[in-house]
Protein backbone atom coordinates (compact mmCIF):
# COMPACT_ATOMS: atom_id res chain seq x y z
CA UNK A 1 0.00 0.00 0.00
CA UNK A 2 1.50 3.59 -0.87
CA UNK A 3 2.34 5.86 1.96
CA UNK A 4 0.75 9.02 2.33
CA UNK A 5 1.84 12.11 1.61
CA UNK A 6 3.54 14.40 4.42
CA UNK A 7 0.88 15.77 6.82
CA UNK A 8 1.82 19.53 5.98
CA UNK A 9 1.52 18.82 2.49
CA UNK A 10 -1.85 17.19 3.37
CA UNK A 11 -2.88 20.32 4.96
CA UNK A 12 -1.37 22.81 2.08
CA UNK A 13 -3.44 20.27 -0.40
CA UNK A 14 -6.87 20.73 1.23
CA UNK A 15 -6.17 24.30 2.32
CA UNK A 16 -5.82 24.60 -1.81
CA UNK A 17 -8.84 22.69 -2.46
CA UNK A 18 -10.77 25.06 -0.30
CA UNK A 19 -9.40 28.54 -1.78
CA UNK A 20 -10.73 26.85 -5.54
CA UNK A 21 -14.24 25.39 -3.96
CA UNK A 22 -14.45 29.16 -3.19
CA UNK A 23 -13.53 30.47 -6.36
CA UNK A 24 -16.32 27.64 -7.81
CA UNK A 25 -19.14 28.50 -5.88
CA UNK A 26 -18.51 32.39 -6.75
CA UNK A 27 -17.67 31.43 -10.56
CA UNK A 28 -20.46 29.11 -10.66
CA UNK A 29 -22.75 31.23 -9.79
CA UNK A 30 -21.48 34.08 -12.19
CA UNK A 31 -20.92 31.88 -14.85
CA UNK A 32 -17.46 32.95 -15.41
CA UNK A 33 -15.76 31.18 -18.36
CA UNK A 34 -12.12 31.16 -16.77
CA UNK A 35 -13.48 28.78 -14.64
CA UNK A 36 -14.57 26.28 -16.91
CA UNK A 37 -11.19 26.33 -18.76
CA UNK A 38 -9.19 26.04 -15.55
CA UNK A 39 -11.28 23.31 -13.96
CA UNK A 40 -13.29 21.16 -17.16
CA UNK A 41 -13.90 18.23 -14.88
CA UNK A 42 -15.71 20.04 -11.97
CA UNK A 43 -17.34 22.47 -13.94
CA UNK A 44 -18.94 19.70 -15.97
CA UNK A 45 -19.48 17.98 -12.53
CA UNK A 46 -21.64 20.87 -11.07
CA UNK A 47 -23.91 21.33 -14.24
CA UNK A 48 -24.72 17.17 -14.14
CA UNK A 49 -25.43 17.14 -10.73
CA UNK A 50 -28.15 19.80 -10.57
CA UNK A 51 -29.55 17.59 -13.82
CA UNK A 52 -29.02 14.16 -11.83
CA UNK A 53 -30.77 15.55 -8.26
CA UNK A 54 -33.72 18.10 -8.11
CA UNK A 55 -32.76 18.72 -5.09
CA UNK A 56 -28.94 19.68 -5.76
CA UNK A 57 -29.76 23.39 -7.09
CA UNK A 58 -27.34 25.53 -8.79
CA UNK A 59 -27.40 27.97 -5.24
CA UNK A 60 -27.38 24.70 -2.60
CA UNK A 61 -24.26 23.80 -4.37
CA UNK A 62 -22.44 26.76 -4.16
CA UNK A 63 -23.74 27.11 -0.36
CA UNK A 64 -22.11 23.85 0.14
CA UNK A 65 -18.59 24.88 -1.64
CA UNK A 66 -18.75 27.99 0.10
CA UNK A 67 -19.82 26.39 3.17
CA UNK A 68 -16.01 24.24 2.79
CA UNK A 69 -14.19 26.97 1.60
CA UNK A 70 -14.51 28.99 5.07
CA UNK A 71 -13.50 25.48 7.02
CA UNK A 72 -10.67 24.96 5.04
CA UNK A 73 -8.64 27.71 5.62
CA UNK A 74 -4.77 26.78 6.16
CA UNK A 75 -5.09 28.10 10.01
CA UNK A 76 -8.69 26.13 10.86
CA UNK A 77 -6.30 23.37 9.71
CA UNK A 78 -3.54 23.87 11.41
CA UNK A 79 -5.74 23.72 14.80
CA UNK A 80 -7.95 21.05 13.45
CA UNK A 81 -4.81 18.20 12.86
CA UNK A 82 -2.59 20.30 16.44
CA UNK A 83 -5.11 18.44 18.19
CA UNK A 84 -4.12 14.76 16.72
CA UNK A 85 -0.55 15.42 15.37
CA UNK A 86 1.32 13.18 17.54
CA UNK A 87 -0.85 10.39 16.48
CA UNK A 88 -0.86 11.12 12.84
CA UNK A 89 2.89 10.86 12.87
CA UNK A 90 2.56 7.52 13.89
CA UNK A 91 0.00 6.31 11.69
CA UNK A 92 -0.49 2.54 10.53
CA UNK A 93 -2.60 3.35 7.00
CA UNK A 94 -5.23 1.39 6.62
CA UNK A 95 -8.08 0.98 3.76
CA UNK A 96 -11.11 3.24 5.19
CA UNK A 97 -14.86 2.60 3.93
CA UNK A 98 -16.99 5.23 4.15
CA UNK A 99 -20.78 4.85 3.09
CA UNK A 100 -22.06 8.26 1.96
CA UNK A 101 -25.39 9.95 2.74
CA UNK A 102 -27.04 11.77 -0.37
CA UNK A 103 -29.33 14.19 1.11
CA UNK A 104 -27.53 17.52 0.59
CA UNK A 105 -24.68 18.24 -1.46
CA UNK A 106 -21.17 16.94 -0.58
CA UNK A 107 -22.39 15.55 2.82
CA UNK A 108 -19.77 12.65 3.40
CA UNK A 109 -16.78 15.44 2.71
CA UNK A 110 -15.91 15.36 6.20
CA UNK A 111 -15.35 11.86 6.18
CA UNK A 112 -13.22 12.44 2.90
CA UNK A 113 -11.08 15.03 4.73
CA UNK A 114 -10.81 13.15 7.89
CA UNK A 115 -9.79 9.99 6.61
CA UNK A 116 -7.38 11.41 4.18
CA UNK A 117 -5.86 13.45 6.94
CA UNK A 118 -5.79 10.73 8.85
CA UNK A 119 -2.95 9.52 6.75
CA UNK A 120 -5.81 6.60 5.49
CA UNK A 121 -6.73 4.75 2.08
CA UNK A 122 -10.08 6.11 1.15
CA UNK A 123 -12.92 3.85 -0.55
CA UNK A 124 -16.19 6.12 -1.28
CA UNK A 125 -19.16 4.45 -1.75
CA UNK A 126 -21.26 7.25 -2.79
CA UNK A 127 -24.91 7.37 -2.57
CA UNK A 128 -26.76 7.25 -6.13
CA UNK A 129 -28.13 10.73 -4.89
CA UNK A 130 -24.78 12.69 -4.69
CA UNK A 131 -22.22 10.31 -6.51
CA UNK A 132 -20.89 13.21 -9.00
CA UNK A 133 -19.56 16.16 -6.77
CA UNK A 134 -17.39 14.42 -4.79
CA UNK A 135 -15.15 12.35 -7.11
CA UNK A 136 -14.44 15.40 -8.98
CA UNK A 137 -13.60 17.73 -6.60
CA UNK A 138 -11.38 14.43 -5.60
CA UNK A 139 -9.58 14.63 -9.32
CA UNK A 140 -8.96 18.49 -8.24
CA UNK A 141 -6.91 17.32 -4.92
CA UNK A 142 -5.31 15.08 -6.99
CA UNK A 143 -3.97 17.64 -9.53
CA UNK A 144 -2.93 19.68 -6.58
CA UNK A 145 -0.99 16.72 -4.54
CA UNK A 146 -0.79 14.38 -7.15
CA UNK A 147 0.74 11.31 -4.16
CA UNK A 148 -3.06 11.63 -3.35
CA UNK A 149 -3.91 9.33 -6.29
CA UNK A 150 -2.87 6.98 -4.62
CA UNK A 151 -4.95 6.91 -2.22
CA UNK A 152 -8.77 7.60 -3.14
CA UNK A 153 -11.01 4.89 -4.28
CA UNK A 154 -14.60 5.25 -5.45
CA UNK A 155 -16.84 2.11 -5.87
CA UNK A 156 -20.63 1.06 -6.84
CA UNK A 157 -20.24 -2.37 -6.06
CA UNK A 158 -19.98 -3.96 -2.78
CA UNK A 159 -17.53 -2.89 -0.59
CA UNK A 160 -15.02 -5.76 -0.04
CA UNK A 161 -11.10 -5.75 1.14
CA UNK A 162 -10.77 -2.78 3.92
CA UNK A 163 -9.90 -2.79 7.83
CA UNK A 164 -12.52 -0.04 8.75
CA UNK A 165 -15.71 1.42 8.02
CA UNK A 166 -18.01 4.54 8.48
CA UNK A 167 -21.52 4.68 7.34
CA UNK A 168 -24.31 7.25 7.36
CA UNK A 169 -28.24 6.27 6.86
CA UNK A 170 -31.48 5.85 7.92
CA UNK A 171 -32.15 4.68 11.35
CA UNK A 172 -33.35 1.52 9.46
CA UNK A 173 -29.90 0.67 7.26
CA UNK A 174 -28.39 1.69 10.19
CA UNK A 175 -29.43 -1.80 11.50
CA UNK A 176 -28.40 -3.15 8.88
CA UNK A 177 -24.77 -1.48 8.82
CA UNK A 178 -24.16 -2.62 12.25
CA UNK A 179 -25.00 -6.00 11.82
CA UNK A 180 -22.96 -6.43 8.00
CA UNK A 181 -20.11 -4.75 9.47
CA UNK A 182 -20.17 -5.54 13.33
CA UNK A 183 -16.68 -7.29 12.67
CA UNK A 184 -15.12 -4.18 11.53
CA UNK A 185 -13.87 -1.32 13.58
CA UNK A 186 -16.77 0.91 12.23
CA UNK A 187 -18.77 4.23 12.89
CA UNK A 188 -22.10 3.86 12.21
CA UNK A 189 -24.59 7.16 12.21
CA UNK A 190 -28.63 7.25 12.44
CA UNK A 191 -30.94 9.73 12.10
CA UNK A 192 -30.57 12.87 14.12
CA UNK A 193 -32.20 16.42 13.86
CA UNK A 194 -31.18 20.24 14.46
CA UNK A 195 -33.81 22.09 16.46
CA UNK A 196 -33.49 25.50 17.45
CA UNK A 197 -34.95 27.15 21.12
CA UNK A 198 -36.36 30.57 20.99
CA UNK A 199 -37.16 32.64 24.14
CA UNK A 200 -39.13 35.36 22.13
CA UNK A 201 -37.05 38.24 22.51
CA UNK A 202 -35.50 37.12 19.16
CA UNK A 203 -35.30 40.21 16.66
CA UNK A 204 -37.11 39.82 13.20
CA UNK A 205 -33.17 39.93 11.80
CA UNK A 206 -32.43 36.86 14.39
CA UNK A 207 -35.65 35.23 13.18
CA UNK A 208 -34.71 35.34 9.56
CA UNK A 209 -30.87 33.71 10.09
CA UNK A 210 -33.07 30.79 11.84
CA UNK A 211 -34.83 30.59 8.78
CA UNK A 212 -31.50 29.67 6.68
CA UNK A 213 -31.10 26.62 9.36
CA UNK A 214 -34.28 25.87 8.08
CA UNK A 215 -34.48 26.22 4.66
CA UNK A 216 -31.12 25.77 3.45
CA UNK A 217 -30.71 22.44 1.17
CA UNK A 218 -34.60 22.44 1.78
CA UNK A 219 -34.05 21.56 5.03
CA UNK A 220 -33.02 18.04 4.04
CA UNK A 221 -29.99 17.95 6.25
CA UNK A 222 -29.77 16.66 9.48
CA UNK A 223 -28.44 19.95 10.94
CA UNK A 224 -31.05 21.54 9.39
CA UNK A 225 -33.57 22.74 11.88
CA UNK A 226 -36.67 20.74 11.67
CA UNK A 227 -38.00 21.41 14.99
CA UNK A 228 -38.63 24.97 17.13
CA UNK A 229 -39.49 25.28 20.87
CA UNK A 230 -41.03 28.18 21.83
CA UNK A 231 -42.19 29.59 25.33
CA UNK A 232 -45.66 29.42 26.44
CA UNK A 233 -47.99 32.03 25.22
CA UNK A 234 -45.80 32.87 22.38
CA UNK A 235 -47.61 33.27 18.27
CA UNK A 236 -46.17 30.24 16.29
CA UNK A 237 -47.19 32.54 13.46
CA UNK A 238 -44.50 34.58 14.04
CA UNK A 239 -41.81 32.11 12.76
CA UNK A 240 -43.53 33.13 9.60
CA UNK A 241 -41.01 35.54 9.97
CA UNK A 242 -37.88 33.22 8.96
CA UNK A 243 -39.47 32.44 5.58
CA UNK A 244 -39.42 35.74 4.31
CA UNK A 245 -35.99 35.76 2.28
CA UNK A 246 -36.40 32.21 1.50
CA UNK A 247 -40.13 32.28 0.30
CA UNK A 248 -39.13 33.04 -3.70
CA UNK A 249 -36.84 30.07 -3.80
CA UNK A 250 -38.91 27.52 -2.37
CA UNK A 251 -42.29 28.13 -4.59
CA UNK A 252 -40.60 27.97 -7.87
CA UNK A 253 -39.05 24.59 -6.59
CA UNK A 254 -41.38 22.28 -8.21
CA UNK A 255 -40.47 19.07 -5.55
CA UNK A 256 -40.62 20.93 -2.15
CA UNK A 257 -44.04 22.50 -3.30
CA UNK A 258 -45.56 19.04 -3.98
CA UNK A 259 -44.50 18.27 -0.45
CA UNK A 260 -46.01 21.49 0.56
CA UNK A 261 -49.18 20.62 -1.50
CA UNK A 262 -49.79 16.88 -0.10
CA UNK A 263 -48.87 17.83 4.03
CA UNK A 264 -51.28 20.57 3.77
CA UNK A 265 -54.07 17.79 1.91
CA UNK A 266 -53.12 15.35 4.59
CA UNK A 267 -53.39 17.75 7.38
CA UNK A 268 -56.69 18.92 6.31
CA UNK A 269 -57.98 15.71 5.86
CA UNK A 270 -56.99 14.74 9.47
CA UNK A 271 -57.95 17.55 10.80
CA UNK A 272 -54.61 18.01 11.95
CA UNK A 273 -54.27 22.28 12.98
CA UNK A 274 -51.37 24.02 11.27
CA UNK A 275 -50.43 27.55 9.85
CA UNK A 276 -49.68 28.14 6.06
CA UNK A 277 -47.60 30.90 4.22
CA UNK A 278 -48.33 29.10 0.99
CA UNK A 279 -44.27 27.41 1.47
CA UNK A 280 -44.04 26.05 4.79
CA UNK A 281 -46.15 24.81 6.89
CA UNK A 282 -46.06 24.74 11.08
CA UNK A 283 -47.59 22.86 13.68
CA UNK A 284 -47.56 21.51 16.89
CA UNK A 285 -45.94 17.96 17.56
CA UNK A 286 -43.70 16.59 19.86
CA UNK A 287 -41.71 14.90 17.49
CA UNK A 288 -38.50 16.17 16.16
CA UNK A 289 -37.80 14.95 12.73
CA UNK A 290 -40.66 16.93 10.55
CA UNK A 291 -41.61 15.55 6.68
CA UNK A 292 -40.10 18.44 3.68
CA UNK A 293 -42.25 21.76 3.77
CA UNK A 294 -43.26 21.32 7.36
CA UNK A 295 -41.89 22.49 10.64
CA UNK A 296 -42.69 21.11 13.91
CA UNK A 297 -43.34 23.50 16.75
CA UNK A 298 -43.59 22.74 20.64
CA UNK A 299 -44.50 24.95 23.46
CA UNK A 300 -42.34 25.10 26.96
CA UNK A 301 -42.96 26.15 30.16
CA UNK A 302 -39.56 26.78 31.76
CA UNK A 303 -36.09 26.59 30.64
CA UNK A 304 -35.08 24.24 33.17
CA UNK A 305 -37.84 21.41 31.72
CA UNK A 306 -36.88 22.23 28.72
CA UNK A 307 -33.39 20.89 29.63
CA UNK A 308 -34.48 17.65 31.10
CA UNK A 309 -36.62 16.90 28.27
CA UNK A 310 -33.74 17.10 25.91
CA UNK A 311 -31.36 15.83 28.17
CA UNK A 312 -33.53 12.61 27.44
CA UNK A 313 -33.65 12.96 23.60
CA UNK A 314 -30.29 13.45 23.17
CA UNK A 315 -30.14 10.69 20.44
CA UNK A 316 -31.92 12.69 18.51
CA UNK A 317 -30.46 15.54 18.10
CA UNK A 318 -27.67 16.86 16.13
CA UNK A 319 -27.31 20.50 16.89
CA UNK A 320 -29.15 23.35 18.69
CA UNK A 321 -29.61 26.86 17.16
CA UNK A 322 -30.10 29.36 19.79
CA UNK A 323 -29.03 32.84 21.36
CA UNK A 324 -29.61 31.97 24.84
CA UNK A 325 -29.33 27.93 25.45
CA UNK A 326 -26.29 26.68 26.58
CA UNK A 327 -24.89 23.38 25.75
CA UNK A 328 -22.21 22.00 23.70
CA UNK A 329 -24.65 21.44 20.78
CA UNK A 330 -25.70 24.39 20.13
CA UNK A 331 -24.76 27.26 17.73
CA UNK A 332 -25.99 30.76 16.76
CA UNK A 333 -28.89 31.40 15.16
CA UNK A 334 -27.90 31.07 11.03
CA UNK A 335 -24.64 28.63 11.72
CA UNK A 336 -26.33 25.07 12.17
CA UNK A 337 -24.84 24.40 9.01
CA UNK A 338 -21.68 25.53 8.97
CA UNK A 339 -19.66 23.29 11.56
CA UNK A 340 -16.54 23.50 11.74
CA UNK A 341 -13.41 20.87 11.35
CA UNK A 342 -14.10 20.17 15.20
CA UNK A 343 -18.01 19.22 15.16
CA UNK A 344 -18.41 15.92 14.39
CA UNK A 345 -21.59 14.22 13.27
CA UNK A 346 -23.40 12.70 16.09
CA UNK A 347 -20.51 13.37 18.48
CA UNK A 348 -18.73 10.81 17.17
CA UNK A 349 -15.13 11.94 17.04
CA UNK A 350 -13.99 10.64 13.43
CA UNK A 351 -10.44 12.01 13.88
CA UNK A 352 -9.71 9.46 16.92
CA UNK A 353 -11.55 6.53 15.54
CA UNK A 354 -9.14 6.61 12.66
CA UNK A 355 -5.99 7.21 14.49
CA UNK A 356 -6.57 4.21 16.69
CA UNK A 357 -7.35 2.21 14.30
Amino acid sequence: MSMPPSLKMRADAFAELGNIMGWTADSYTTNESSFKDSYPVLSEAMQSAVHHNPWFTDKNIALALNTWKEVLSPEAIHDWISIYETKIQNVEVKRVAVVMAGNIPLVGFHDFICTLMAGHFFIGKLSSDDKILLPALADVLCTIEPSFSQMIEFTENTLHDFDAIIATGSNNTARYFEYYFSKYPHVIRKNRNGIAILTGNETDEELEKLGGDICNYFGLGCRNVSKVFIPDGYDPGKLFTAFNPFIKALSDHFKFMNNHSYHSSVYLLNSTPFLDNGVFLLTESERYSSPIAVVYYQFYSSMQTLEEKLAMDDDLIQCIASQSFNSSKTVPLGFTQSPGLVEYADGIDTMKFLLDL
